[in-house]
């Protein structure tokens, strides 16, 4: 449901093998909006709208699509950003291969304090530390 958004955006550019243009991304960095719109007027998925609405915020603000910072970021937003890079990652998309995990983990490592609040990071790579030792 997080990027029920992008049934606005043109097929042709969600499933272009290649980089996407400035203009594509223009349009690609609409989906949250999309996405509000569509989710906003049904009463029982408002509660959960933070998340496809505000998913690709950034904690320095470099985010999309309303710029906002740090503590502005609605909490499950922020959480549900990290597996959404974690998944993202992992998997195999038609302009690239899935990365391995540990790959995968350095990089949301980089991304604490720009990206994200690095105490959510912390909790996350815990959380992925202790899935690893269960199994």
């Amino acid at each position: 449901m997080h990027d029920i958004g992008k049934m606005g955006v043109p097929d042709h550019i969600l499933f272009k093998p290649g980089k996407l243009t400035d203009e594509e991304w223009c349009i690609m960095r609409e989906h949250p909006t999309y996405a509000f719109e569509l989710i906003s007027p049904i009463a029982y998925l408002r509660p959960a709208l933070d998340i496809p609405y505000c998913h690709h915020e950034k904690w320095d603000g470099s985010g999309y699509p309303r710029g906002l910072k740090g503590e502005q970021i609605p909490l499950a937003a922020r959480l549900f950003a990290i597996v959404d890079v974690w998944d993202a990652l992992l998997s195999d998309r038609p302009y690239r291969q899935g990365w391995p995990e540990e790959k995968v983990l350095e990089h949301i490592r980089a991304l604490a304090g720009t990206h994200f609040k690095p105490e959510d990071v912390d909790m996350f790579l815990r959380m992925v530390s202790e899935e690893t030792e269960e199994q």
